[in-house]
């Protein structure tokens, strides 16, 4: 089974994938948590610095983790697209291009699961953009990519226990 989460910075993706990884209802499944840090070390420029190169690279590491038989991710194919979409340094053009190759990948998801920032606090980890406008223009864009290339996806909110009750409620564990 392959599970993404996606929604803008700072909702509790990577928090409540590293929750899920202690329970024994996902024994024996591989998790991806965030690597912008590391990322970041080798130069390739993220949030709204990032082009289509880095971009590619962040694509590469999705579609790598969707090759998994089991996996748990806190990054979609769909965080990729929005950040691709919403990137200063990247034309409309190659935008829409890595969008149109992007998208194939996207309904390779068992389980996708949204979380909205809504009521959520941006917390700095010395990397991630800290900027409300940006967050703001990356969850809508994310809406949208939702909207335009529906893929099942579940919404889900509340504190971490109330969205991994939610996650297993989904997913019938």
């Amino acid at each position: 089974m392959k599970i993404g989460f996606c929604g803008t910075m700072s909702v509790g993706k990577t928090t409540l994938v590293n929750a899920l990884k202690e329970l024994p209802e996902f024994k024996g499944y591989k998790f991806a948590t965030e690597r912008s840090k590391y990322l970041n070390s080798l130069g390739i420029p993220l949030n709204h610095k990032t082009t289509i190169e880095g971009q590619t690279i962040f694509l590469a590491e999705r579609v790598t983790e969707l090759m998994q038989e089991k996996i748990v991710t806190d990054r979609t194919i769909l965080d990729v697209m929005a950040f691709t979409n919403c990137a200063t340094y990247t034309s409309y053009i190659d935008a829409d291009a890595f969008e149109t190759y992007a998208k194939r990948f996207l309904y390779q998801y068992d389980y996708i699961f949204y979380i909205s920032p809504e009521g959520l606090d941006i917390e700095d980890n010395g990397v991630r953009e800290t900027n409300i406008e940006y967050r703001n223009e990356i969850d809508k864009t994310i809406q949208k990519l939702l909207s335009k290339h529906r893929p099942v996806f579940y919404t889900i909110s509340g504190t971490t226990e109330e969205r991994i009750n939610q996650v297993l409620k989904t997913i019938k564990y």
